[in-house]
């Protein structure tokens, strides 16, 4: 896009360097992947999943098996997937073959050590680029090769590398890309999607560069960060190709907001200069920022039936996979029609019965699928006024209804009960959600770290998360999404949570609960969040959903920390104790026999 040479030319400052977000760690959901399958028929077969897109999962395997079997999924609850149970295709067409040749059902669930083992993980990064600066914060052109390690096989990596490039473009505002991905099979675990998805590899890789352009300019990053990010009327393209106008709100003040709780003014103390020192400790701060346009990826469709009792039924194939998501859809069904919760019920994740839903993904469970609710709310709602109207001798428009009773508003003891639609009818809505990229979330992360230059350990102290909403519809819901932004998909893939990977092989060595590093409850820190409410034009609550990016910003941040605490840049993830001391130069270089190092 654009003219590289003239970016190059208009820039103040050019840096280029190999930066790589190569470690592999895995999401580790607590439950493992697993099916049960049952072949009833010759052509047909029935599939209890554990995933986060049951719908998905009916979809991907009949395409899998050549479109010449009909396929049922019923969702049960997830213990967790953090993306990488959007689908278990594999683990389910095992079972699926197996139940076909023993003709009876078959449970396939994958021990801890197999799911560590085997299952899919997180595409691997690295990038050699160059970028163009000028002395306002202005990058004029951004110009090198995407190397995406997609292991032997992918669905998913195209998608997530198109993904990236347009996340990239809403955190960089700049006219000049020549930016070129590649992806490259190699002999390790396959890819899929894990929470990030394609933005979280690529930002990984370019901020540290982008850092070094800051560096020789003296630019604040948090300055920088927030210049840069997508405002009301830029635009982008997206994964589709097509050029999209962004359309929603600006979220500096949040990214203010963040950084006064955080105390950024006093903490930056310039690039690669601590905070503090005392003794062999040093203290340094970073910042990441992260934003995706897929909170209206994809279509969903909805039903909502309503009951001459007073009650309503959603329908709806979203699974239970521990964001509560499937209580805010009740929640909103309940708003629309001005019934009490416990009114209303909602579907098992069953294909059978459902419509459509491509599923809670790239934080479109409050967008997308939450249009299609509202929607099919709203039509049902509209059906029972016009089948009520003649009977209060009134017009659709002048009647509203809470708690079952249907009233006329500007006569309210003109009123009659949902009763009034007859015993012997229900009436049924439906909503259909198309997609759109207009609209982004976005979450900025600030993060302190201590790290001891005698042993190399670097301690997470403080993180602070900002980010802007819209409207809450699930505080604690909300509260937990954020705190996702620690984990092995998010800041800890940045500190120790690491995947030895025998590269001769193939086989990963540390897929045990043991050997594979992880934090635990009492090495939790201090962590703040900032949550703003500034209406967006999404759906009727004016929303937008943030559980997906939650992640996405820290490992760069601890990346940026860590350096400016040491000194020295680091160009590697995850900053272990190895790393601190060999960009130290504290660390010796093991020298192997016959004197090759």
């Amino acid at each position: 896009m654009g003219d590289i040479e003239k970016g190059f030319r208009e820039a103040d400052v050019i840096t280029e360097g190999t930066f790589g977000y190569e470690n592999i760690p895995n999401p580790m959901p607590a439950e493992p992947p697993g099916a049960i399958a049952l072949w009833e028929e010759p052509n047909r077969v029935t599939l209890w999943v554990s995933n986060q897109a049951s719908y998905m999962d009916k979809i991907t395997l009949f395409h899998v098996m050549g479109r010449k079997v009909e396929v049922r999924t019923i969702g049960g609850p997830c213990g967790g997937s953090f993306g990488s149970k959007f689908m278990s295709w594999q683990v389910q067409c095992h079972a699926v073959l197996l139940s076909r040749a023993t003709g009876k059902p078959v449970k396939l669930i994958f021990t801890k050590e197999e799911h560590l083992a085997v299952f899919t993980l997180r595409p691997a990064s690295r990038m050699y680029a160059k970028v163009g600066m000028k002395k306002d914060g202005t990058v004029t052109a951004v110009s090198g090769k995407w190397f995406i390690d997609t292991g032997y096989y992918s669905m998913t990596t195209q998608a997530q590398v198109a993904v990236g490039c347009g996340e990239v473009q809403i955190m960089v505002r700049c006219h000049n890309w020549d930016l070129k991905p590649v992806i490259v099979c190699t002999n390790r675990n396959a890819s899929g999607i894990v929470r990030g998805f394609g933005g979280q590899e690529l930002k990984c890789t370019l901020i540290p560069l982008l850092s070094l352009a800051m560096e020789k300019l003296d630019i604040d990053p948090f300055q920088f960060l927030k210049k840069n990010f997508v405002k009301p009327g830029d635009g982008y393209f997206w994964r589709d190709g097509i050029w999209y106008t962004y359309r929603g709100v600006d979220y500096s003040k949040a990214m203010d907001k963040g950084a006064e709780l955080f105390g950024w003014r006093d903490k930056w103390k310039g690039w690669l200069k601590p905070t503090a020192v005392n003794g062999t400790k040093r203290t340094g701060v970073g910042v990441g920022v992260h934003g995706n346009v897929d909170i209206g990826e994809d279509a969903s469709e909805a039903y909502v039936r309503l009951h001459p009792d007073g009650t309503a039924m959603l329908f709806s194939c979203v699974s239970e996979h521990g964001t509560g998501q499937r209580s805010n859809y009740v929640k909103m069904v309940a708003e629309v029609l001005q019934l009490p919760m416990e009114r209303i019920s909602v579907t098992p994740p069953d294909s059978l019965i459902n419509p459509y839903e491509f599923g809670p993904a790239g934080s479109r469970g409050t967008y997308a699928i939450g249009s299609a609710v509202i929607r099919a709310a709203e039509d049902a709602r509209q059906k029972l006024f016009e089948l009520i109207a003649p009977v209060l001798q009134t017009e659709p428009g002048d009647l509203d209804t809470i708690d079952g009773v249907i009233f006329i508003k500007d006569n309210p003891k003109k009123q009659i009960t949902w009763k009034a639609m007859s015993i012997d009818r229900t009436i049924t809505g439906y909503g259909h959600f198309e997609p759109d990229y207009t609209l982004t979330n976005c979450m900025m992360t600030f993060i302190e770290v201590e790290v001891d230059t005698e042993t190399g350990k670097v301690t997470l102290l403080n993180v602070v998360n900002t980010t802007d909403v819209g409207q809450i519809i699930d505080p604690p819901g909300l509260e937990g999404q954020l705190n996702g932004c620690l984990g092995s998909a998010g800041i800890d893939s940045a500190l120790f949570e690491e995947t030895i990977l025998d590269r001769s092989t193939g086989h990963i060595l540390n897929a045990n609960m043991i050997d594979y590093k992880w934090r635990t409850f009492p090495e939790l820190p201090a962590i703040g969040n900032v949550v703003l409410e500034t209406p967006f034009p999404s759906h009727r609550f004016h929303a937008v959903g943030v559980g997906e990016i939650a992640t996405s910003p820290g490992p760069s941040a601890i990346h940026m920390a860590v350096s400016n605490a040491i000194g020295t840049w680091l160009h590697e993830y995850p900053v272990t104790p190895e790393k601190v001391l060999k960009a130290l130069g504290k660390l010796t270089p093991k020298v192997r026999k016959g004197g090759a190092a």
